[in-house]
């Protein structure tokens, strides 16, 4: 039997249990919430409450999400458009990156790592199938190009 929410103790509850579950940003909750039958008004209240109370925190959920992509592999291009498609501030995700004291090009050298076991590619194909891929995860191109022209990236 689905739950109603239509108290504001209901939709509390609800957006308490997303919550507990994984860190979520406010657009994110009040589309999950409103998906599930709330109205607007008592969405609003809830998150406004919650916000005020430390439980719903905008920057914990950029810097959990920033963190849990870059270990998955992506790039700050990547995350950044992820965050701004999720309808965070651009200002909100800028800081959130520059915060995040991830060494992109160590990344980026370990993703390539990974998928290509560290081979710099032979053939201008094999260098734009590389290129293609590290792109597509998110890095940028002036590391990518160093990368794969055997620059070391500590410089």
């Amino acid at each position: 039997m689905p739950i109603v929410l239509d108290s504001p103790v209901a939709v509390r509850r609800v957006a308490m249990d997303l919550l507990a579950r994984r860190e979520h940003g406010r657009v994110e909750l009040t589309r999950k919430l409103r998906n599930r039958g709330a109205a607007d008004e008592l969405i609003e209240a809830a998150l406004d409450r919650l916000a005020e109370e430390g439980l719903l925190s905008e920057a914990r959920y950029l810097e959990a999400f920033v963190s849990y992509r870059a270990r998955s592999g992506y790039g700050p291009l990547r995350i950044r458009e992820e965050l701004t498609q999720r309808g965070l501030a651009r200002g909100d995700v800028e800081q959130a990156l520059r915060d995040s004291g991830i060494d992109w090009r160590e990344h980026l050298q370990a993703t390539w790592q990974r998928k290509f076991a560290g081979e710099l590619p032979r053939d201008i194909r094999e260098r734009a199938q590389q290129g293609r891929f590290l792109s597509y995860r998110g890095y940028p191109a002036d590391l990518i190009g160093r990368l794969l022209s055997g620059a070391q990236c500590d410089d």
